[in-house]
């Protein structure tokens, strides 16, 4: 609700009048606090989620198809290996890869499209994309090896799938970015230098300043070769994509805020202020939702805080959990933890329904 003032004209009777309908005379509404979001967005799908497979493994998702399915990472009961695993809404597993646990092995930045995921995969000594049909039956296949010098910065674009190829950023020589990409088929990667250092945003976009306190001043077509300056918001750090920046800065006061505006510089909206902070990596995603945390009274002892979504169509902020970690995000599908760190369970919305 927006914060209003009644004005007042004549005698006690119109100030008793006032305050009932804005306060105290002269002040300022206290504004309304945001809707939950199942009663915003009653339709739209979502899944409460056992933090454990069947088998008791601790299972953490790192991408969901839907609310209800998800592939993520558990250890084999014995805990000598990792398994990557498909998991149905039903609690049913299927396993896509095994990894001996003695590698120190890790799985990251799993994309989606239609039925194909591709992941990069590290251990000791290699790292590696592979890639698998989630429709058929065939086991996972190595995509490459020539990965080079991989960046992965947590983000949902970390791997985009494009014209037929799956594409990544390497660290080049001599303060270069490698745009990778290599056929979803397999065969040899190609590989385009740009100078400076860039990372993937929305195909066919390059965003440069991931590594830099300011964040995001270019965007670059790697289609047409063009670029777009951000408009400097001054003091802060802006994340952009091609339709929507997040600029994070601090108020006189010492305070964060975070606004949204477009690369330009237009239709700039304060979203948040106070104890609001950035919840996932990507701004804007489905270039519609902010996701952001705020502090409780009980996150200091618990770690625990606030998430809510700007929906920046409707301008309008809506809660997603009141207390929450572990907030994640990727391919149109938020998921979060409520709970304890003994017991927990996941949620997971699918924003594209909403």
């Amino acid at each position: 609700m927006i914060s209003g003032r009644q004005l007042v004209s004549l005698g006690v009777a119109l100030v008793a009048a006032a305050a009932m309908v804005g306060g105290q005379p002269g002040g300022k509404q206290k504004p309304a606090p945001p809707v939950n979001a199942r009663v915003a967005w009653p339709q739209a799908q979502r899944a409460n989620l056992p933090a454990t497979l069947a088998d008791g493994a601790a299972y953490e998702p790192a991408v969901f198809l839907d609310a209800d399915r998800s592939v993520g990472t558990a250890p084999t009961p014995d805990r000598r290996a990792l398994r990557l695993v498909l998991r149905d809404g039903n609690g049913s597993v299927r396993t896509l890869r095994t990894l001996p646990l003695n590698v120190n092995p890790s799985i990251e930045s799993p994309t989606l499209s239609g039925t194909d995921l591709v992941w990069a995969e590290s251990s000791r000594n290699r790292e590696q994309l592979w890639t698998i049909d989630l429709a058929s039956n065939r086991p996972a296949r190595l995509l490459t090896a020539d990965v080079g010098d991989a960046r992965f910065y947590e983000s949902q674009y970390d791997l985009v799938f494009a014209q037929g190829r799956v594409h990544w950023v390497a660290a080049g020589a001599d303060d270069t970015t490698e745009i990778r990409s290599v056929a979803l088929g397999g065969g040899a990667v190609s590989v385009r230098s740009e100078s400076g250092a860039w990372s993937l945003s929305a195909w066919p976009w390059l965003i440069n300043g991931v590594t830099a306190a300011g964040g995001t001043t270019v965007l670059r077509d790697m289609t047409t070769g063009q670029d777009r300056r951000v408009v400097s918001p001054g003091r802060g750090v802006t994340a952009c994509g091609p339709l929507w920046c997040r600029v994070v800065a601090f108020d006189k006061k010492g305070y964060p805020q975070i606004d949204v505006m477009r690369p330009d510089g237009s239709d700039r909206r304060r979203i948040a202020g106070g104890t609001a902070a950035t919840a996932i990596a990507d701004n804007a995603v489905l270039d519609r939702f902010e996701i952001y945390s705020m502090q409780t009274d009980n996150s200091d002892l618990t770690g625990y805080y606030q998430v809510l979504a700007y929906d920046i169509n409707r301008r309008s902020t809506v809660e997603i959990s009141p207390e929450a970690t572990d907030v994640s995000y990727r391919a149109g599908v938020l998921w979060w933890s409520t709970g304890s760190q003994d017991q927990f369970v996941r949620h997971s919305l699918d924003l594209r329904t909403v």
